[in-house]
């Protein structure tokens, strides 16, 4: 579906929901781990070019358990298998997830910043003619001015927004 300006909010209790949902994913996976960059670097990496790699090897061993010595849990390495595609399907649709909510994000803040560029303009003008609002626009000037001195790349791009 094509971008369209977006008109929605998000209820207390909805941002309650999700934010338990989040919980409960973290709850049903006590075993998550974070890496050092040290540690990422120095792991095996299995990604979708090396699945069928790994899934012949677990097929092999299973089926010739007498080739590999007692001391190699088969086991392990089967719940590490079963594990890893797992998480790799989760990480896809989180990823899905991710993106769609960065996407909204960057589109209602767009928005956003859109109204409140207008709402400058407005105040602007009428703070010529309207007592107190001189204060109110020189804070915004002053707000907005602060933003377009930040260097190119410290600011968010964002997208072009035709409607």
């Amino acid at each position: 579906m094509p971008y369209q300006d977006i008109n929605a909010s998000l209820s207390d209790a909805d941002l309650q929901d999700i934010q338990q949902a989040i919980d409960t994913i973290q709850q049903k996976l006590p075993f998550l781990i974070t890496l050092t960059l040290d540690e990422r670097k120095r792991l095996y990496k299995m990604g979708d070019k090396r699945l069928a790699f790994v899934q012949n090897s677990l097929n092999a061993a299973q089926s010739n358990r007498n080739i590999l010595p007692a001391s190699f849990d088969l086991e392990g390495f089967s719940n590490d298998y079963r594990l890893a595609i797992s998480l790799a399907d989760l990480r896809m649709r989180l990823n899905q997830l991710t993106e769609q909510v960065d996407d909204t994000l960057m589109a209602v803040g767009s928005e956003a910043m859109s109204s409140s560029l207008t709402v400058y303009d407005y105040v602007k003008t009428a703070a010529k003619k309207t007592p107190g609002l001189k204060v109110i626009a020189e804070q915004l000037g002053n707000l907005f001015k602060a933003i377009k001195s930040k260097p190119a790349n410290a600011i968010a791009k964002q997208p072009v927004v035709s409607g």
